[in-house]
């Protein structure tokens, strides 16, 4: 079984600026800005509203967030070039991805062959971990794949490029829990953002820091 989701909306999305800072304290806090333009209505895509959206906060915390209404698309992207110099001038940056760390939420399923449930699975826990790790700033979700277990079992991986290992792992375990996605099966391991073969187990259910991909 090999099966493979890749998400298009990572850091280098050009819509978004996200930017960090260790505050004096040792707290990463992090602001991010895109523009988001708003479906059309029946009349035409051009009758969309168009949005300078911000949001700030300490990482792994629930952020806050402001958005305006632009009279065009050009305007908002005057406001993020903006919005970009003002971080730079406050100290923030962006982190490169040897900076960061990949976090694998792992679900264990039954079997090795990927059915209709695990699909939804899927579905429904890469939609929850992109939005709750998106306004938590502790996260972006990279991919998801199925892949075979032991003895004929099978696994879910979702792949996410995190700023702190640990609030990430954290979020993941609310995350998870909350909305119902077979939490008793989850495993998460940790790695080096550009060293996955260094994996570990940071949360599995039998406590130990063995992790298989």
């Amino acid at each position: 079984m090999s099966w493979t989701q890749e998400e298009t909306h990572g850091t280098a999305d050009a819509n978004i600026v996200r930017k960090y800072k260790t505050e004096d304290d040792g707290t990463l806090v992090f602001r991010e800005a895109w523009v988001d333009v708003a479906e059309g209505s029946e009349n035409g895509a051009d009758d969309g509203e168009i949005y300078f959206v911000v949001n700030h906060g300490p990482v792994g915390q629930q952020s806050k967030s402001k958005e305006v209404v632009v009279a065009s698309e050009e305007e908002a992207r005057g406001l993020l070039a903006g919005f970009a110099q003002q971080c730079a001038e406050d100290g923030y940056a962006e982190l490169g991805r040897d900076e960061q760390f990949m976090v694998v939420a792992q679900i264990a399923l039954k079997n090795a062959r990927v059915t209709d449930r695990d699909k939804y699975l899927e579905e429904k826990a890469r939609e929850a971990l992109i939005a709750h790790l998106a306004w938590r700033g502790s996260g972006v979700v990279e991919k998801t794949e199925f892949v075979d277990g032991p003895h004929s079992t099978g696994k879910l991986n979702i792949y996410i490029l995190a700023p702190d290992a640990a609030r990430a792992v954290a979020n993941i375990k609310v995350c998870v829990r909350e909305h119902k996605l077979d939490f008793t099966k989850l495993s998460i391991g940790v790695a080096p953002a550009n060293d996955l073969a260094a994996i570990k187990g940071k949360y599995t259910p039998t406590g130990t820091t063995t992790f298989a991909l």
